[in-house]
């Protein structure tokens, strides 16, 4: 059986950051939150890693991220580009961004032959979840049966400002409705809050864009996403994002996918504002201290 391999989506910029967060470093020793992951997924058994990056990032990434982990991991790299597109269709004019994560997992489907797990580039997700979904991966034999690392609301927020979380409603295990919901934080109160004042208790799970999907759901990218960018050039083609909770949550809806889901008690950690780092910086100093990482990822 062939192991999954992981694909890691590093192609966005990071509006509300202000700039490429993927790069920015967080620890002494030069190392950014995607070598965490990396570096958590290795030690979980996956060994190929798919980066999707930007044809502008390409020589900064294969030295700041390719290198200091050769000979850890098999690592490759796609480009996301937004005229990657089906046939008879065209970007329409003064569009910039590309079309979301479910484009962003139909770049790297040359690369994939199996299952595979995906994750954001700019999210620390704990090493728990990356073993939980790669044992998942290797001993699921369902092909309709995908999985999804869930984490504690209360556990992804951040201090700075608000965030947008996927919040999930389960049964038996089981993912039953994902809803991306704006404008989550905790107000003076402690209450926890989503847009239009909705509370959010604590414990509710939210995803964080840490799939495990076997090959199916390939198939189900490609055959929804001329239907999303009929209603896109209609509704709003320069913004309009094909995004794999909302695809996900109608494959559900539709009875085609069943997502179990693989609750974390880790924290969340991520740089959604530049004043995210301060508070990151010291997180993975104190988890060196611990212990839980060596002083240096890759030597």
């Amino acid at each position: 059986m062939k192991k999954p391999k992981l694909v890691v989506m590093a192609a966005g910029l990071g509006s509300r950051y202000g700039g490429l967060k993927q790069m920015e470093p967080i620890t002494e020793e030069n190392e950014i939150i995607l070598d965490f992951a990396c570096y958590d997924a290795v030690k979980a058994g996956f060994e190929d890693i798919i980066f999707i990056i930007k044809p502008e990032m390409e020589d900064v990434f294969k030295e700041r991220v390719l290198t200091p982990m050769s000979g850890y991991v098999n690592t490759s790299y796609v480009f996301q580009e937004i005229n990657q597109l089906p046939d008879g269709y065209e970007v329409p004019n003064g569009r910039v961004k590309p079309w979301g994560t479910c484009h962003a997992v139909l770049a790297a489907r040359e690369l994939l032959d199996g299952s595979f797990a995906v994750i954001n580039s700019d999210d620390y997700y704990g090493s728990d979840a990356f073993i939980n979904v790669f044992n998942f991966l290797i001993t699921n034999n369902e092909e309709n049966t995908f999985c999804m690392a869930g984490y504690h609301v209360e556990n992804t927020l951040s201090d700075q400002g608000i965030v947008t979380r996927g919040i999930c409603t389960i049964e038996g295990g089981y993912l039953t409705e994902i809803k991306e919901t704006r404008g989550v934080g905790r107000g003076e109160d402690g209450v926890i809050t989503g847009e239009y004042g909705i509370k959010i208790p604590e414990g509710t799970v939210v995803s964080m864009n840490f799939w495990g999907f076997t090959g199916k759901i390939m198939d189900e990218i490609i055959s929804g996403f001329p239907s999303f960018l009929d209603e896109a050039f209609v509704k709003n083609p320069m913004n309009a994002e094909y995004l794999l909770p909302v695809e996900i949550g109608k494959l559900i809806e539709e009875d085609k996918c069943r997502v179990q889901v693989l609750e974390a008690d880790d924290q969340w950690y991520g740089v959604t504002y530049q004043k995210d780092k301060r508070v990151v910086m010291e997180a993975f100093r104190q988890l060196k201290a611990e212990g839980k990482y060596p002083q240096k990822l890759w030597i």
